[in-house]
């Protein structure tokens, strides 16, 4: 039900911009998010954006990741800026849809230092 993309190998400082496709149904009706996974960690989320537009973000990436969503083209991206090893991280987007919602298959982010 959703599809993201857009991970990858990067160097610390650099850039990435993931997102999430899904279809008009979910994406028009749900509060969309990202969460990740580190190495030996236990998931988080780290930024969740409204049907209305309003965004929250985990102290870890505020100021550095940006959540966004495109309702024409019923995807949502993250962009993340400053990229440290930290990030490192299998990335997924949520769907809280009704009472329920839906994952992702998750996006691998590698930073190396």
């Amino acid at each position: 039900q959703l599809q993201a993309s857009g991970g990858g190998l990067v160097q610390a400082g650099e850039s990435l911009r993931p997102s999430c496709a899904t279809s008009n149904q979910i994406f028009s009706q749900s509060i969309m998010a990202w969460h990740r996974r580190a190495p030996g960690k236990q998931r988080e989320m780290i930024a969740q954006i409204n049907i209305d537009g309003r965004t929250g973000y985990a102290d870890s990436v505020k100021g550095r990741f940006t959540i966004s969503r495109d309702s024409a083209k019923n995807t949502m991206y993250l962009q993340m800026n400053n990229l440290e090893p930290d990030d490192t991280a299998v990335y997924y987007c949520n769907a809280k849809y009704g009472l329920g919602g839906f994952w992702g298959q998750g996006t691998l982010v590698t930073v190396s230092s």
